[in-house]
């Protein structure tokens, strides 16, 4: 199973212990699915763990940690399409990296964006909770 955890899913996998973002990225880390991610990805995830708001929960080296398990055992993308799919334009490199990715799942807790898309292509977009459920019932 292919599956992008967008940015917000990965930061708040560090710094929120036993949530749903990091039981999700934990079962990553177990080999359970396959993790998409970009280039793209790997410099917004820099940039935004660099936020003040963020910064005070999240210690550097967990950041480069993450970033550095990406970039050894995920599938990094490296082009993306142009997709204009969402009305916010941030969301659009997420949604073509599930679908360069051949992603059959887009986890997000974007609800007002990403979620109320439900589908891009044949990637659903689901919340952390609701992927879980699925990893359970395979």
């Amino acid at each position: 199973m292919r599956v992008v955890l967008d940015t917000g899913i990965l930061i708040a996998a560090l710094i929120t212990a036993d949530t749903s973002p990091d039981r999700v990225y934990q079962t990553w880390r177990k080999k359970r699915f396959t993790l998409i991610t970009s280039m793209w990805q790997l410099e917004e995830f820099r940039r935004a763990s660099r936020y003040e708001r963020v910064k005070k929960f999240l210690r550097p080296t967990e950041a480069g940690n993450l970033v550095n398990g990406l970039k050894r055992h995920a599938i990094v993308l490296t082009e993306l399409p142009e997709v204009d799919l969402s009305r916010d334009p941030q969301d659009n490199p997420v949604i073509a990296m599930a679908i360069e990715g051949k992603a059959d799942y887009l986890v997000t807790g974007d609800r007002r964006g990403l979620l109320s898309l439900k589908r891009a292509g044949s990637t659903r977009i689901v919340t952390a909770a609701e992927f879980l459920k699925i990893l359970k019932k395979r």
